[in-house]
């Protein structure tokens, strides 16, 4: 056991239990939470900061938020995904991540970084969540940091891909039928399969009584959007 951790074994076991995680090699934990600044001021050597891990968790994190986002969104396109995955990841939201979990109570920074406000600095929030994501991977592996990732992060998922002003397929198909024909469009459920925690629903756009798009999501926007999205697809080949 490191120096660091002696001295703070106590504080470190009731973060753990904040965090529903427990390390077994508790210098992972350590390492995710201290800053350059730390290492720098004490002769410490660089690769016991939380640098390594940040590359290491920014890269787990992608790759988990990806497939999350092709497991359970079928009719997302390659550029949505990419889109989406950039909003869910960006320093702003992983910062509010960090702060929600009190990390910047429980950094190793500094006296100078300390005292021009690191501890609410938005990059070192962003930066430690993503450490703290490389080090649960090392420490228990793809399934627990996905559950991590999961549960910290499944809100933002499911509230960018509903922002209908991030893929606003729907008023742009609106416009574009007002435009050619002077109409509204309407959607209705066709079906609803599944648990009611966990449904799907399958909604139809139409114009009149023809059905221009279809789709189906875990929520009746999603599915409302990806109609919308295939109606407007169909109708620009139409044009051509």
């Amino acid at each position: 056991m490191t120096g660091i951790e002696k001295s703070n074994e106590s504080k470190l076991n009731v973060y753990q239990k904040m965090l529903g995680y427990e390390f077994k090699n508790l210098q992972l934990l350590v390492r995710a939470l201290t800053h350059t600044s730390y290492v720098n001021e004490n002769n410490i050597p660089y690769f016991e900061s939380n640098q390594r891990l940040e590359f290491l968790g920014d890269a787990v994190l992608d790759m988990v938020i990806s497939e999350e986002l092709y497991n359970n969104y079928d009719n997302l396109s390659e550029g949505d995904m990419t889109q989406i995955r950039a909003k869910i990841v960006c320093e702003q939201t992983l910062a509010k991540k960090a702060q929600e979990l009190n990390l910047g109570s429980f950094l190793f920074l500094g006296k100078g970084e300390e005292m021009s406000g690191g501890r609410q600095r938005q990059s070192n929030l962003a930066d430690t969540f993503e450490s703290l994501i490389g080090a649960i991977y090392l420490d228990g592996g793809l399934e627990a940091v996905r559950c991590f990732i999961k549960k910290h992060l499944r809100n933002e998922i499911v509230n960018v891909v509903n922002n209908e002003d991030f893929r606003n397929y729907k008023t742009l198909l609106q416009e574009m039928v007002q435009k050619a024909y002077q109409g509204s469009v309407i959607y209705e459920v066709v079906k609803e399969d599944g648990p009611d925690h966990d449904k799907t629903f399958y909604i139809q756009v139409k114009l009149g009584s023809k059905v221009l798009g279809r789709g189906c999501g875990k929520n009746k926007k999603t599915a409302e959007q990806l109609a919308a999205q295939e109606a407007l697809t169909k109708l620009k080949v139409g044009k051509k």
